[in-house]
This record gives structure tokens, C-alpha cells and sequence, in this order.
């Protein structure tokens, strides 16, 4: 049995000015017109925004400067992805590659992989999304039926993967694949490839959310050549890389402030003298917020630490979805207003509460399916 473990984080004196830093660019952005706030960190990408982000250092952060990195702490980067995030910026384009992709070659990429990617990505020049779920597998991956077959010089890559977000936008996609024979054990025989997104033989089909935005999208693989230096880490340990990944991806303050716009915006609807029922539903948002971000922050330091906390990361993320999912519909009750867009009026209550109850269903999918992560803590905790 695993004993879960929050330790408290503090952070360190020198972040306090490294967030105000970013606060005066993003305010002085603003006032340029270069960006507008907006609700849910994955839907609104802006590559001359990410481009604006990696001049000033905050992607790649704590990479290695030989790899266009900037060697500042993971709870420096905790900071900026806050502020970031509470803003409402259009982070969405370097989002992956930032997170996930980046640190994934780093850790078992090629020093050729390091050298061609890692300072692209870290300038926001080349963006990366995730090619894992496919059709008719729901939540269970390692049931992938994209094949990789070893050819002179590389492999062959035949199969479809489906919820791809901004797979349009995106340079290259992490792309997990099935490469060895059938074993008993399911999770052998699968290997991670940088696909290459404009490659012949990649087609990419949008997928619109109800929203009417254009974030997910299918990707069909037809016989697509990826050369045996585009193959991530070592065949057959596919697998052992992603789980790897998930404590990055499901632990971040992305798993709690996907809706925070709106908690803010219910605040000032509430103003200074909340009635009781506002006071009260207010009142517990912001001390579950408080308590998420206490555990994200301690797992952040875990990271720091090179420990790999997947099972705490499950808790946040599953309790982040509830989180997340619940703003949106106690809003409607304790401050009943139509959920309209109201074009350009993106600090407009009604157009904040539209676009959260529009995102909404997405937020208990990504990242991991509720039934996913309570099995993983169930696990975890020796309870199955």
C-alpha cells in the first residue's frame, strides 16, 4: 500500500518579484492589444502570443541552457503558468510542447533530438500535441491499434488517433504506437515517435466542440515513413514513457483553474455584501481552491525533488475536475443570468459564465477519464 503524501511547499522569496514580473507583461500586452483574457488554458491558442512568451524566457524554464532553456527552478515555472493561467492568457499553442513534449525528450531523447527541438520549442517557434487515444478503445490505451512496422531506414505508421487537440495548429504530435507482436502483457511492444504533422500521408479532420471551436480533431496515419531518428526513447518502452509523463500532466494549476475566470467574476457579482447563499457558495470555491492549489504546489516540489508523484497527481486532477465542473453550475443557480457570448466583451459575466458551461463536459475527459484516475488511486492505495 502507497501512503499519499501532500508536504508542504513554500515558495521561495525570489518568485514574489519573478510575479510581478510577468503581471506588468501581461498587463502591458494587454494594453497593446496583443492578447485578450480568455476562459480554459487548452481552447485558445495564439502562436504570436507563445512566441512573445519564449522571448522572454518562460518556456523550456528549467532546461538546460545548451538546449535553449533557461535553468530556473520548477516552482519559478509554477508561478508564471499561475499567472498565466489566472489571466486568462492564450496559452493553448506551446502548452504541450512546454509541459510534456519538451520534458519527455529531454529525458530519453537523442542529444540530435535535444539539439533539432528543445530550442524551437523554447522559443515558441514549433508547437507539439499527443497522439494517444484512438477510436472504440474509450479510456483504455493500451488497447491502441496504430502499428509501427520497422522498414529500411525507419518504420511505417498505419492507424487513426481521435481527440488530438490542436493537431491543426501543431509542428509534431508525441504519437504512441503499437510496434512489437501481441503478448500477454498488453503494455509491452508499444514505442513513442515524433510524428512529424506535415509528413506525407497525414491527414488531419477537425473535430468541433459544442462551443463551435475547432480544438480536437482526428488524425488518420497512412502509411506514414518516419525515419529511425524520429523514434522517442527506446522500442517497447512506450508504455513506461507516458505513464512517466502523467504526474506533469495531471497535477499542474491547469487541473484546478480551467474555470477560474468565472469564480472571479461570481466574486464581483457578489461585491462586498454577498447575500447568504452567494457567501456561502463563494466561500467554499475559494478554500477548495486554496486546498488544491496547496497540494498541486506540494507536488510541484515533489517534481523538483525528481520524484515521480503519479498517484497524488490522480487525486488533484480528479479533484480538480470536480472542482472545475461545479463553478459553472452553482454559478447559474446563486447568480441566475443567460449564458450568452457577447462578442468582444470578454470581461462581460454572462459571456465568462457561456463560455464555462460551453468547456465544461470536456474538463472530466482530458488528461485522464474520472473512472481512469479513481482506479489509479484505488490501486495506489491497495484498496483493488
Amino acid at each position: 500500500m502507497t501512503a499519499l503524501r501532500f508536504d508542504p511547499t513554500n515558495l521561495p522569496p525570489e518568485t514574489a518579484a519573478l510575479r510581478q514580473e510577468v503581471r506588468r507583461f501581461l498587463a502591458e500586452e494587454r494594453a497593446r492589444g496583443s492578447w485578450s483574457p480568455r476562459g480554459d488554458f487548452g481552447t485558445h491558442p495564439d502562436p504570436a502570443f507563445s512566441r512573445l512568451i519564449g522571448a522572454r524566457g518562460w518556456i523550456g524554464m528549467t532546461w538546460p541552457r545548451a538546449y535553449g532553456g533557461h535553468e530556473r527552478s520548477g516552482l519559478e515555472r509554477y508561478v508564471v503558468t499561475e499567472e498565466l493561467l489566472v489571466s486568462g492568457a492564450p496559452v493553448t499553442a506551446h502548452w504541450i510542447a512546454d509541459r510534456q513534449s519538451g520534458p519527455l525528450i529531454l529525458r530519453v531523447g537523442t542529444e540530435a533530438q535535444k539539439q533539432r527541438f528543445l530550442p524551437r520549442i523554447a522559443r515558441g517557434e514549433i508547437f507539439f500535441c499527443i497522439g494517444m487515444s484512438e477510436p472504440d478503445s474509450g479510456s483504455d490505451l493500451v488497447s491502441i491499434r496504430t502499428r509501427g512496422t520497422k522498414v529500411d531506414g525507419g518504420w511505417r505508421i498505419t492507424g487513426r488517433k481521435v481527440w488530438t487537440s490542436n493537431a491543426h495548429i501543431s509542428d509534431y504530435a508525441i504519437t504512441l504506437v503499437r510496434t512489437g507482436p501481441p503478448e500477454p502483457d498488453r503494455h509491452s511492444g508499444l514505442s513513442q515517435f515524433i510524428l512529424d504533422l506535415k509528413a506525407p500521408g497525414v491527414s488531419i479532420r477537425p473535430i468541433r466542440n459544442l462551443a463551435g471551436h475547432h480544438d480536437f480533431n482526428e488524425m488518420v496515419l497512412d502509411d506514414v515513413f518516419l525515419a529511425d531518428d524520429l523514434l522517442i526513447g527506446q522500442p517497447g518502452d512506450g508504455w513506461k514513457q507516458v505513464t512517466s509523463e502523467l504526474a506533469f500532466e495531471r497535477s499542474g494549476p491547469e487541473r484546478f483553474l480551467s474555470t477560474y475566470r468565472l469564480l472571479a467574476a461570481l466574486v464581483e457579482q457578489g461585491g462586498y455584501d454577498p447575500d447568504d447563499r452567494m457567501a456561502e457558495q463563494t466561500g467554499r470555491f475559494v478554500a477548495h481552491l486554496w486546498a488544491l492549489r496547496g497540494m498541486s504546489l506540494s507536488i510541484a516540489g515533489m517534481l523538483q525533488a525528481g520524484e515521480a508523484p503519479n498517484l497524488e497527481a490522480a487525486c488533484v486532477k480528479d479533484l480538480g475536475n470536480s472542482f472545475e465542473r461545479a463553478i459553472p453550475e452553482v454559478a447559474r443557480l446563486v447568480a441566475p443570468t443567460v449564458p450568452l457570448p457577447v462578442p468582444g466583451a470578454n470581461d462581460d459575466f454572462a459571456a465568462i459564465q457561456a463560455e464555462a458551461v460551453l468547456n465544461a463536459p470536456s474538463i472530466t475527459l482530458r488528461g485522464g477519464t474520472r473512472e481512469i484516475l479513481r482506479g489509479i488511486i484505488a490501486r495506489g492505495l491497495g484498496l483493488r
